[in-house]
């Protein structure tokens, strides 16, 4: 069987403020949102192009560490493609985004910039080449 993309799953604090800022920032589209027998409420969006992206707060009696924006071991960052990113880092700092690194790049490759979204996630915003 080939191996397939399914899901990115994001923990936040509060998982409908979070599903709402990337519904704002990216067009998400929220299509479940339940609570869990953990006691967790669990939020299911989908990306414009169909990747899941499940958003969840702690369950009952979970102890959570710290969300980490800077660069390190394990699951860094995810990347979205954009087409001006220049306007994409004004908008998205105008809903509360933090720019972390860039941009940069650009002659002949694509222009890429970090930013900081809710709950400390790492998001690399590409614009490929013109």
């Amino acid at each position: 069987m080939p191996y397939a993309f399914e899901h990115v799953h994001l923990k936040a604090l509060d998982p409908e403020t979070t599903a709402n800022w990337y519904v704002k920032a990216f067009d998400f589209e929220i299509f479940s949102d339940r609570v869990m027998p953990s006691g967790a409420r669990f939020i299911e969006c989908k990306t414009t192009d169909g990747v899941i992206v499940r958003i969840s707060g702690p369950g009952t009696g979970d102890v959570m560490g710290n969300g980490d924006a800077s660069t390190h071991y394990g699951l860094e960052h995810f990347g979205l493609l954009v087409e001006d990113i220049e306007f994409e880092l004004r908008r998205l700092n105008d809903l509360g985004a933090e720019l972390l690194e860039g941009p940069m790049g650009g002659n002949g490759g694509p222009i890429i910039a970090f930013i900081q979204a809710p709950d400390d996630v790492r998001i690399e915003l590409l614009q490929p080449p013109q």
